[in-house]
C-alpha cells in the first residue's frame, strides 16, 4: 500500500483544536484556566467555520476540483470529513462543561442559574433588568418568509420564538429577537455567597411574553448563525483599496450562512422554520446541549476574587541590559538584544518607539503594523514623531483578518497626524515584523532596528510566545532601509545583504539551507535542522525535509497548529520528530537553526511554512549572527523537544500523544522553564538590594 505522504490541512487543524481542547479536560489544570481553554476551542472553531469552511462550501458551489495538501480531496468530500470531526468535537465540548467543569465550579462557588432555580428575590432582580433594560434595547420582529427574515450579525445570540393567538388556536407564526453585538451574555444576580450569573437569554425568554401580549408563547429557544468570512478584496489599480476593503467588510456582514447552532431542546416545528429561512443543510446544524457559544466563558473564566482556581501570574520581567534607567539606544548600541516574550517583557520595544519620538536626534521612524491593539502606546508614540516633525512611515495592511475595521480606523487616525501611510501592498499581505529607526549621531547617521516574529500589539505581548531581535547592525540596518524603500516604493526587488524576503526567496533560502545539511551528512558530518512555526502545510518544504530525512539528517520541528507533514514514517520521515506545545501562552515564535557543520545558522522569521506566507505574503527571514543571541535561542529551541508536561508528539499513524516523565526530577515543562531560567537569569544579574541603609560608624575606642 504506498504511504500517505501529506496529512490533511483541515483535519490536522482541528487535531490542533483537539489538543487545546485536552487542557480544558486535563484536571491538572487550575478550574478557570480550563474553562478558559474551553472558551479558546470554541472561538477558536467559529473561525475555522467562517473561514475554512465558508471557503469550502464556496468552493463546492463553484464546482471546484481537488483542494487539500494532498491534492486528491473534493471540496464535497472534504466537508465531509470535517462535519463528522466538528459534530465529535462539539459532543466533547459540551461534555466537557457539563459533566466536570460546570459542577466543578458550583463547588467553587461560580454557578450559573436557570430561570426554574432562581429564588424570588433572584427572579425580582431578573424582572428589573428585563423591565428596566432588555425590554426597550430589544426588538421582536415577525417573519413569515426569507424575504421578511432580518438581518443577523455573526455568531451572535438570538431568540427564535413561536407564538399561538388566544383568538385562534390552530395558528402560529414566528418572530425573531436578535440580541446584536451590544448586550452582555452575562448577568451577575444577588448571591448570599460565591458568585451566581444568568444568561441575558434565558432572562429575555423567562418574559418573552411581554413583548407579545394577547398571545401564548409556545417556544422561546436561543440559536446562532455562522456566516462565511472568507471574502477577499479585488484589487484592480482603478480602484482605491480603503473602499474596497469598506465594501468587503459589508459582504463579510452579509455572508451566506454555513453553521446554525441552536438548544437541543428546539422543537422540529420551529427548527423546520429556521431551516427553511436560513436554506441551510442538515449536515451544517449543531444541536447542543448547553449554553450556545462557549466563548462566552471567557468572562466567567476572569472573574476577579477566585486566585486560588487560576494559575499563578508569571508577570513579563524587565533584563538588566534593557534597564529602563538607561537609554534604549545606548543599550542596542553596546550589543544586539534577544528578547523572548512574554517571559521577557515588551516594554523595551515600546521604548524604542517612544524615545524616537522624543529624541531630536531621530530623523525618520518606518514601520509595518499588521495587527496592534486598542488605546496602543505603538500608535501613540508613531503620531507623537510625527507631530514633533520628523519623517513618520507606517505600512499599515488593512487585510489582516478579523481586524479589518480596527486598522483602517488607525490608518485612518495616523494620516489625521502626518504619518505617511501605506494601506498594504496590491495583492499581497504584508505580513512582516519590523520597526526602523534614523537617528543623527556623531559618527554619521546609525540605523535602530527591530525584526519581531509577533504583532507590535502590547496585550497579545503578554500572552503569546514571540521572539524580538533589537540591532544596530550596519548591513542589517541598510537591509531595512532597502525593504522599505522597496516596498513603499513600488520599485524593483533589491539585493539585500542579510535578510531574505517572501515571496521572493524567502522559501528558495530554507531549501537551499535544508539541502546543505543533506549534503554535510552525505560527507560523514553531523547535521541537524530544528525548526519552530505555528503551522507546516507548504510541499516543497515538506518534501526538503523529508529528503533531508532520508539522507539521515536528524531534523526536530515545534508544529503548533497544521502539521501536514507526517513524521516518524519507515522510508519517509524516519529522522523527523514533531512536537507540538499546548499551555498557558500560545506558542507565536519562528525560530529556525542549521547546524551547519558546527558553526550553526540561527533565524528568525514572519512567516510560517505554509504556501500564503511564501507566495501571498511579504514576510522576514533574519539572521541572528550575534553568537550569544543565536545560542540563546538554539537553547529556547532545545527545551521545547524535551516537553514531557505540555508537549504532544506526532506519531507515525498521525495522532498526537504526551509523554510522562519518569519521576519529578525529571519533569520538563516548556513554557515554566523558560519563565524560571528567565527569573534566574534576572536574579544572578541584578540581585536584590538591601532594603534596609546601614551607615559606616566609627570605631569605638576605648577610654582611658
Amino acid at each position: 500500500m504506498r504511504t500517505k505522504k501529506y496529512n490533511d490541512r483541515e483535519l490536522s487543524w482541528l487535531d490542533f483544536n483537539q489538543r487545546v481542547l485536552g487542557e480544558a479536560l486535563d484536571s491538572s489544570n487550575p478550574l478557570l484556566e480550563r474553562l478558559k481553554f474551553l472558551a479558546i476551542t470554541a472561538s477558536n472553531l467559529d473561525e475555522f467555520f467562517m473561514v475554512r469552511v465558508g471557503g469550502l462550501q464556496l468552493l463546492s458551489r463553484q464546482k471546484a476540483g481537488t483542494v487539500d495538501s494532498t491534492k486528491t480531496s473534493s471540496p464535497e468530500k472534504q466537508l465531509r470529513k470535517i462535519r463528522k470531526k466538528t459534530q465529535k468535537m462539539v459532543t466533547s465540548q459540551y461534555g466537557c462543561f457539563l459533566d466536570q467543569l460546570g459542577p466543578e465550579l458550583k463547588k467553587n462557588g461560580i454557578q450559573r442559574i436557570t430561570p426554574d432555580s432562581l429564588t424570588e428575590q433572584q427572579r425580582i432582580f431578573a424582572e428589573g433588568i428585563f423591565s428596566q433594560e432588555l425590554y426597550s434595547i430589544l426588538t421582536p420582529i415577525a417573519v413569515t418568509s426569507k424575504d421578511d427574515f432580518p438581518y443577523l450579525a455573526n455568531c451572535t445570540i438570538n431568540l427564535c420564538v413561536q407564538l399561538q393567538g388566544h383568538q385562534d388556536h390552530t395558528s402560529t407564526r414566528f418572530a425573531i429577537l436578535p440580541f446584536g453585538r451590544s448586550l452582555n451574555r452575562v448577568i451577575t444576580l444577588p448571591s448570599g455567597g460565591g458568585y451566581e450569573y444568568i444568561l441575558t437569554e434565558d432572562v429575555v425568554s423567562l418574559f418573552a411574553e411581554r413583548f407579545f401580549p394577547n398571545e401564548t408563547v409556545i417556544e422561546c429557544v436561543p440559536f446562532r448563525v455562522t456566516r462565511n468570512a472568507d471574502l477577499a478584496v479585488s484589487e484592480n489599480r482603478t480602484s482605491d483599496l480603503m473602499t474596497q476593503m469598506i465594501r468587503v467588510l459589508d459582504a463579510r456582514r452579509k455572508g451566506e450562512y454555513v453553521r446554525l447552532e441552536l438548544d437541543q431542546m428546539m422543537t422540529s416545528t420551529s427548527l423546520s422554520f429556521l431551516q427553511q429561512v436560513l436554506d441551510i443543510d442538515d449536515a451544517d446544524i449543531f444541536r447542543v446541549s448547553g449554553p450556545l457559544d462557549l466563548s462566552l466563558f471567557f468572562q466567567i473564566a476572569n472573574l476577579p476574587g477566585f486566585d486560588k482556581l487560576k494559575n499563578t501570574p508569571w508577570p513579563p520581567m524587565a533584563l538588566p541590559q534593557a534597564d529602563s534607567g538607561q537609554s534604549i539606544f545606548e543599550t542596542i548600541a553596546q550589543s544586539d538584544l534577544i528578547l523572548y516574550h512574554p517571559y521577557d517583557s515588551f516594554d523595551p520595544v515600546i521604548r524604542l518607539l517612544e524615545e524616537a519620538a522624543e529624541d531630536p536626534d531621530v530623523l525618520a521612524i518606518k514601520q509595518v503594523l499588521y495587527r496592534t491593539n486598542r488605546n496602543s502606546r505603538v500608535i501613540k508614540a508613531l503620531i507623537k514623531a510625527a507631530h514633533r516633525g520628523k519623517y513618520v512611515t507606517v505600512i499599515v495592511e488593512l487585510k489582516a483578518r478579523f481586524d479589518e475595521q480596527h486598522n483602517i480606523e488607525q490608518a485612518e487616525e495616523l494620516e489625521k497626524s502626518g504619518v505617511q501611510v501605506i494601506y498594504g501592498i496590491r495583492d499581497l499581505k504584508t505580513h512582516a515584523k519590523v520597526c526602523l529607526v534614523v537617528r543623527r549621531e556623531p559618527q554619521g547617521i546609525q540605523r535602530y532596528v527591530h525584526f519581531g516574529t509577533g504583532n507590535y500589539n502590547e496585550s497579545t505581548a503578554l500572552l503569546y510566545s514571540d521572539a524580538s531581535f533589537m540591532t544596530c547592525n550596519n548591513e542589517l540596518g541598510q537591509d531595512a532601509a532597502v525593504f522599505f524603500n522597496a516596498v513603499t516604493g513600488d520599485s524593483q526587488t533589491h539585493r539585500f545583504h542579510k535578510i531574505h524576503v517572501a515571496p521572493i526567496g524567502l522559501r528558495e533560502k530554507l531549501i537551499e539551507m535544508i539541502q546543505a545539511e543533506i549534503h554535510r551528512k552525505q560527507q560523514g558530518q553531523e547535521a541537524l535542522i530544528m525548526a519552530k512555526w505555528n503551522s507546516l502545510v507548504d510541499r516543497p518544504l515538506i518534501d526538503a525535509l523529508y529528503e533531508a530525512s532520508q539522507a539521515g539528517v536528524s531534523v526536530k520541528l515545534n508544529i503548533r497548529g497544521i502539521c501536514c507533514l507526517r513524521a516518524g514514517v519507515p522510508g519517509l520521515s524516519e529522522n523527523i520528530e514533531v512536537v507540538s506545545v499546548i499551555d498557558r501562552f500560545l506558542e507565536h515564535s519562528r525560530i529556525i537553526y542549521f547546524h551547519h557543520g558546527g558553526s550553526p545558522r540561527v533565524y528568525l522569521s514572519s512567516a510560517d511554512g505554509m504556501p500564503r506566507n511564501l507566495d501571498r505574503r511579504i514576510e522576514l527571514l533574519v539572521p541572528i549572527e550575534n553568537r550569544s543571541c543565536a545560542d540563546q535561542l538554539t537553547n529556547i529551541l532545545e527545551i521545547y523537544f524535551q516537553d514531557n508536561v505540555k508537549g504532544h508528539y506526532l506519531d507515525r499513524d498521525n495522532t498526537y500523544h504526551k509523554k510522562s516523565p519518569d519521576s519529578e526530577e525529571d519533569r520538563c515543562r516548556s513554557q515554566e522553564f523558560l519563565y524560571l531560567h528567565t527569573l534566574k537569569q534576572i536574579k544572578q544579574e541584578n540581585p536584590l538590594k538591601p532594603s534596609t541603609f546601614e551607615p559606616h560608624r566609627a570605631p569605638r575606642r576605648n577610654k582611658q
